[in-house]
């Protein structure tokens, strides 16, 4: 079984990183539909970049557990810190390199990958560990709750802080 989910997470990674960076330009190639706000980045703030991973990730996840999530007392546990993990690394990593240089297209690049991996190897390592932890299944399935609804809703109705603003049009949430 320890192989079915190592292939999977690898599948995981590979899914979330070409869809992801997909997601950078849907709306746009979209025409600027508001549905696609949804998924898609809607401008160049951190908020939709952490968007672009969430959303891959969650949705393989929905995908790993009818494939064999069901049977793994930890899953939801591991899915759940994931798609936190996610998110954190990017923001950290982002905001500690821009501290010392300017911004680097390569290096965000290099970040959006990292940060992925990370979360992924986090969910495998979880998964496959022999310590149960389905005791927080109902907490994880609260924290997943939350991250759906803020990835829902914050691109249509933004905080006006740091995370939210377009660097390129000093605005907030959907510019069209």
């Amino acid at each position: 079984m320890n192989k079915k989910i190592f292939y999977y997470h690898i599948g995981g990674i590979i899914f979330t990183v070409i869809v992801g960076s997909f997601l950078h330009f849907t709306y746009e190639l979209s025409g600027f539909l508001k549905p696609v706000a949804l998924f898609a980045a809607v401008n160049e703030s951190t908020w939709e970049h952490l968007k672009i991973a969430f959303w891959p990730a969650f949705i393989f996840g929905i995908f790993e557990y009818f494939s064999y999530g069901k049977n793994q007392n930890n899953f939801f546990l591991a899915k759940a810190k994931e798609i936190y993990i996610i998110p954190i690394f990017i923001i950290v990593l982002f905001y500690g390199y821009t501290v010392f240089t300017e911004h680097n297209l390569f290096l965000d690049i290099f970040i959006f990958v990292l940060a992925i991996v990370i979360g992924y190897i986090t969910s495998y390592k979880i998964l496959v560990w022999q310590r149960d932890f389905s005791k927080y299944k109902i907490l994880a399935l609260c924290f997943t709750v939350v991250a759906v609804a803020a990835f829902s809703l914050l691109s249509y109705f933004p905080l006006e802080n740091f995370l939210f603003l377009d660097p390129v049009t000093g605005l907030y949430g959907i510019i069209r």
